[in-house]
């Protein structure tokens, strides 16, 4: 029997991890590995290894059984906030306020003569504006179009921009992305973490390793652009960059600045409500997906006045349903990946693991655990440019397999989070350095060159700290 669960197990994640490198949809693959291996557990003798599983009667419907009850469980938790969020930010590009939000924070770089100065303001602020457009390849889009001819008139060579804009979205926490509600809602599932939000998630763990480790990267990206710089001679060759036009709110400085607050004003809702209930004691609980729907309305709200039209408005109220479904893959993805665990479960591998993660419960090496996961994480990232399939698909093993080495789950689901996005800038196949290196037409690896090593920096530190904060 050992021999069928290792021999299905291995052959199952080398099918994975290959399609992952080959940058291959994962989901329909997830499922139909999953069901197979189900299968397998009940040919073993094993029943469906999800929790408080009911069987239909017919055993051969069973693992279609608990796709549905996947899909169920989903559909009422992290799947229905990720939802909720895909529709907040598709109205946002719709009524334009990403594009004034960047406008509005980018236009006082202007102010500042020092080059290199700006290599970690820019940094910092490419990562802040991660907040309001968390697609990399996005934001690095529009960086390009509104940032980079600032930097370049300025004096920074192309490379050195472009470096800056490649790493511009990595590890800001923020309530708002999709992984930690993901990752909340799991931990939320277990009795230790009983009622975790994922407001606490990020602003209790991700915040205590992601703000110190981006202070360092910006500090490293300072010094190794200078260096690299000096190195080649400074590139001050004007470089051709293909546009984007954004477009800004009419009207005065006062929808300006609401318009520029409106990207934004979930997370700010959410940050108002943490410190009071940190300094007082108040008890309100108001969730991601209801603050999305509060600043959503205040949206509508500012679109009436700013339009007088309301037809117009509300017809353009559909982007936010639009958003909706085309945030639907993610969610399929969380989905899959349960699916494809619980036939791990199935089969017996999970409780097989766990209880060979019990040989260093209690030992000095708990951080062997998420090195390895950091190390998987890097090798697929590196190779295939993304790592978001990989972490959505292991955040359902991470709890029981900390807990059976005996570490803080906290110490694994960070750095495992962390990791993937600091990494995505090192792969010369990932979009985002794709789309930076065509757009001022230098190769790849002549941009994964300098971005590597205040990524690799900020990798080392962010695991040393999470050891240090959560082991």
């Amino acid at each position: 029997m050992d021999i069928i669960m290792y021999g299905s197990a291995i052959l199952a994640i080398i099918i994975i991890v290959y399609m992952l490198i080959k940058q291959m949809d994962i989901k329909i693959t997830l499922f139909f590995i999953g069901i197979v291996l189900m299968f397998i557990g009940l040919g073993m003798g094993n029943g469906i290894g999800a929790k408080g599983f009911e069987s239909s009667g017919a055993v051969w419907l069973d693992p279609l059984v608990a796709i549905a009850d996947q899909f169920k469980s989903s559909l009422t938790s992290a799947g229905f906030i990720i939802l909720i969020l895909g529709g907040y930010t598709a109205y946002m590009s719709y009524i334009n306020a990403n594009d004034v939000t960047v406008n509005v924070l980018t236009k006082p770089l202007g102010k500042i003569k020092s080059v290199y100065i700006l290599v970690p303001v820019v940094f910092l602020l490419g990562n802040l504006l991660s907040l309001v457009i968390p697609s990399a390849s996005n934001l690095a889009i529009i960086l390009l179009a509104t940032l980079f001819p600032v930097l370049k008139k300025a004096g920074m060579s192309t490379l050195s921009a472009a470096a800056i804009i490649a790493t511009s979205a990595t590890i800001v926490p923020t309530p708002m992305g999709g992984d930690n509600v993901a990752v909340a809602t799991e931990l939320a599932q277990h009795a230790a973490f009983a009622g975790l939000t994922v407001t606490d998630y990020v602003f209790r763990y991700h915040a205590l390793v992601s703000i110190p480790t981006l202070l360092v990267m910006a500090v490293v990206h300072y010094f190794w652009q200078k260096r690299m710089d000096k190195k080649m001679g400074v590139d001050t060759e004007h470089a051709e960059v293909e546009l984007k036009d954004v477009k800004l709110v009419e009207g005065g400085k006062l929808f300006t600045t609401v318009y520029a607050l409106l990207p934004v004003l979930p997370i700010v809702f959410l940050i108002v409500i943490f410190i009071l209930q940190s300094v007082s004691d108040m008890t309100i609980n108001i969730s991601v997906e209801v603050v999305a729907l509060l600043s959503f309305a205040i949206a509508i709200v500012c679109e009436l006045i700013r339009k007088k039209n309301a037809k117009q408005v509300l017809d353009g109220t559909e982007h936010f349903f639009k958003g909706m479904g085309s945030a639907v893959p993610i969610v399929v993805l969380l989905v899959a990946a349960s699916v494809f665990v619980t036939g791990l479960k199935s089969i017996g591998l999970i409780e097989s693991l766990e209880t060979a993660m019990t040989g260093i419960h209690g030992s000095s090496l708990g951080f062997i655990l998420p090195l390895i996961l950091v190390a998987l994480t890097a090798l697929i990232v590196i190779l295939s440019g993304s790592g978001t399939a990989l972490f959505y698909s292991m955040i359902p093993l991470l709890v029981p397999l900390a807990n059976a080495a005996g570490i803080n789950p906290i110490a694994v689901t960070v750095p495992m989070g962390l990791a993937g996005n600091l990494l995505r800038a090192v792969s010369p196949v990932a979009a985002v350095v794709l789309i930076v290196a065509g757009s001022v037409k230098k190769n790849p690896i002549e941009i994964v060159k300098r971005t590597s090593v205040p990524m690799l920096v900020g990798v080392v530190f962010m695991f040393i700290l999470s050891m240090i904060v959560f082991l």
